[in-house]
């Protein structure tokens, strides 16, 4: 059994045995699900049921639901072309189709002036925070709630709303984009039809199995307490680490956040120094969002909310899992302590 602590689930969960089983069996589905023959009806009743399954478990029964490469594809499918407004917390595979014009408030509030041409997310991915979500909305980003926090699409009011799988327990390399029926959507990807003509290419079965599966069981975690648990050892560490550490901000514990997630801003220690200091110590965190190709910078989230650019650097995530246990922590808070006290040490700081 491997000594290492996985504090990282913002960025990736580990893969649910449930997904696990479901791809294992999906491999020996031989057909193409756009064969007409026994094979590919096998094949296509499989990703139905997926579909099926990743729908109840948003909330979305009756609305289309179309499998994409992940969220990022998502994303572009929701958004090109549509002119979106949305602030510079979203995510990057948002921000890259609106303008970051939407103003941010100091709680990491986004003010939504007009929602039938906002894309939004519904949970900051490095602070956690959640955010209300006005009526209405074009795109709304669920990728970080989904699986933590109880959602329904379907009285969202959106009309749009993207996911991915890896988030919550399954494989990476599959999301799905949930449209209200009657929504006009181009398609980007065209050629064979699939996906009801809007996104085309030989369906990822393995991938689509593992998705629904990993759904099915996120929407069982959620239902049985299990993300409450989660909090409670998130605000252990919170508390422990705030004891000793006075100087430490907890980035956004005045909002509703995801049960999961710490963002934790010290002051004159970069966060990819804690980064590698915990990875060597056997602990993985990050210093923010993993999809800037192993890039560590300061982070634009932070920065729209109001703090600098030298303590924005400062700032680290740990994110919690199902998994997590409060000795895994314990053991945590401890480490990083103690490595605070080497660099109070080292630097003369506070």
């Amino acid at each position: 059994m491997s000594s290492r602590v996985y504090l990282d689930y913002n960025a990736t969960a580990p893969l649910r045995t449930e997904a696990r089983t479901a791809m294992m069996a999906a491999m020996d589905i031989v057909g193409n699900p756009s064969s007409v023959h026994a094979e590919g009806r096998s094949a296509k009743a499989l990703v139905e049921r997926a579909r099926a399954q990743v729908a109840a478990a948003l909330g979305a029964d009756g609305a289309d639901l179309i499998f994409t490469s992940g969220a990022t594809e998502a994303a572009a499918l929701a958004c090109a072309g549509r002119g979106l407004s949305g602030s510079l917390i979203e995510h990057e595979a948002v921000a890259a189709w609106t303008d970051g014009a939407l103003n941010v408030s100091s709680h990491g509030a986004v003010e939504v002036a007009h929602p039938t041409r906002t894309a939004l997310q519904l949970a900051n991915s490095e602070t956690g925070v959640i955010q209300d979500l006005p009526g209405g909305l074009a795109v709304c980003d669920m990728t970080q709630g989904f699986g933590k926090l109880p959602v329904a699409f379907n009285t969202s009011g959106a009309q749009m709303a993207l996911v991915s799988a890896h988030k919550l327990g399954g494989p990476k390399g599959i999301g799905a984009l949930v449209v209200r029926r009657g929504t006009d959507l181009a398609a980007q990807i065209r050629g064979g039809g699939q996906e009801m003509g809007r996104r085309s290419g030989t369906e990822n079965v393995i991938g689509i199995a593992g998705f629904g599966a990993a759904a099915e069981a996120a929407a069982c975690d959620l239902a049985n307490g299990v993300w409450a648990r989660v909090e409670k050892l998130r605000n252990i560490l919170e508390k422990t680490i705030a004891a000793a550490a006075n100087k430490t901000i907890f980035v956004g514990n005045e909002s509703k956040r995801l049960p999961n997630t710490s963002c934790m801003l010290t002051p004159g220690w970069k966060g990819e120094t804690q980064v590698m200091a915990m990875d060597l110590a056997g602990f993985a965190i990050s210093a923010g969002s993993a999809c800037s190709s192993g890039k560590v910078r300061a982070s634009a989230v932070l920065g729209a909310i109001g703090y600098s650019e030298a303590d924005s650097a400062s700032a680290i995530r740990v994110s919690l899992g199902p998994e997590t246990t409060k000795d895994e922590i314990m053991r945590f808070a401890e480490t990083w302590l103690r490595h605070l006290d080497k660099h109070r040490a080292r630097s003369g700081a506070f």
